[in-house]
């Protein structure tokens, strides 16, 4: 089950142009267009027989089905039948509320009165100008053939960075440091501290570290999947905290991963990831679009082949271990979310 009552990443805004544009988010087929007034998000289902609305053309701000020349607006509502002047009852699709914001197109899934902008990110390194942030996969999203709550525990499962990342971003030192782990209200935030250590290949690079260095690690996800990897690199005993890792003491940056189910065993990973150095140098662009399309693609591989084991052996057997924690406190929150969602549509049923 999904959390409806959301916002979704349903694009990049660079994917949309004036012809339509289709994708499934939370298995549910939703077609996106770019009129003057900015982008529209529709049911990808024409009300009359069916044929998907992308399939058609888009008319300046109406979309037109391409099987019987419907035409329905910005609302969802048919605003013309062919061949005849009156619009039959119930002739409507269903709008999908849209925010743009920071390149990204956002859609609200669930009960469109509910829908609150506060409940956004808040991104604010994306307008700072001493930050660079370039979106992954040159603006399009990673398919990942499986759930979406597999890669919050990927995300959350930093050891992995020694196993499935060490000729990147990890190294065995993250194994002797375990993270602290806080919740609150609509998400769970770990943070890693490591001292003294070698920094990971990437870091190293980039920070032109000729020794130890202390590092910090911090994951936050918020509902129902923000999840941001902030992570700073500097020299041992400068005991620096996010957002205090200037260039001349080191490096600092931030992945963020949104990881938008498409069904429950598929997900559409929208991901960018921004820099506090280097920022003006185009050179570090092209290393970060490469070295991290390799980090992504690394774990692509892990989740598609453990969705295709959970999904050959759906009732085998697992484990936790102490690295699951965090994993373990972000699954709870998400159930609890769903499950008082789901409660108070029920009571809303009943008294209907």
């Amino acid at each position: 089950m999904f959390l409806k009552n959301a916002w979704y990443i349903a694009a990049w805004d660079s994917e949309i142009g004036n012809d339509p544009f289709s994708r499934i988010i939370l298995d549910e087929p939703v077609v996106m267009f770019r009129t003057p007034g900015g982008i529209v998000a529709l049911e990808d289902r024409c009300c009359h027989r069916a044929l998907p609305l992308s399939m058609g053309k888009v008319n300046i701000d109406r979309i037109q089905c391409g099987y019987h020349g419907l035409e329905f607006d910005a609302s969802g509502e048919c605003v013309k039948v062919p061949g005849q002047s009156r619009i039959p009852p119930g002739a409507a699709v269903r709008s999908y509320p849209v925010e743009e914001r920071w390149g990204m197109v956002w859609v609200w899934t669930g009960d469109p009165e509910k829908s609150d902008v506060s409940l956004l990110p808040d991104w604010w390194w994306l307008d700072d100008p001493d930050w660079k942030m370039i979106a992954g996969r040159n603006g399009k999203p990673m398919p990942v053939d499986a759930n979406y709550l597999l890669i919050s525990d990927n995300l959350f499962d930093i050891t992995h960075l020694s196993y499935v990342h060490a000729s990147s971003i990890g190294n065995d030192a993250i194994l002797d440091f375990p993270p602290k782990t806080e919740r609150y209200d609509r998400g769970v935030k770990m943070t890693r501290l490591i001292t003294d250590r070698p920094p990971a290949p990437f870091y190293q690079r980039a920070g032109e570290f000729t020794g130890n260095v202390d590092r910090f690690l911090v994951t936050t996800s918020e509902m129902p999947g923000y999840i941001v990897n902030h992570a700073g690199t500097y020299g041992v005993g400068l005991n620096l905290q996010p957002g205090e890792v200037t260039e001349d003491k080191g490096v600092e940056m931030k992945v963020m991963n949104l990881p938008t189910p498409e069904t429950e065993i598929s997900t559409h990973y929208f991901y960018a990831h921004s820099r506090h150095f280097k920022v003006d140098d185009p050179k570090w662009d092209e290393v970060y679009r490469t070295q991290f399309t390799q980090v992504f693609e690394e774990d692509q591989v892990i989740l598609n082949e453990q969705q295709k084991r959970i999904s050959g052996m759906p009732h085998a057997p697992e484990i936790d271990i102490n690295s699951d924690a965090p994993n373990i406190q972000v699954r709870r929150l998400m159930d609890e979310l769903i499950s008082a969602e789901q409660a108070e549509l029920r009571g809303r049923r009943r008294r209907a």
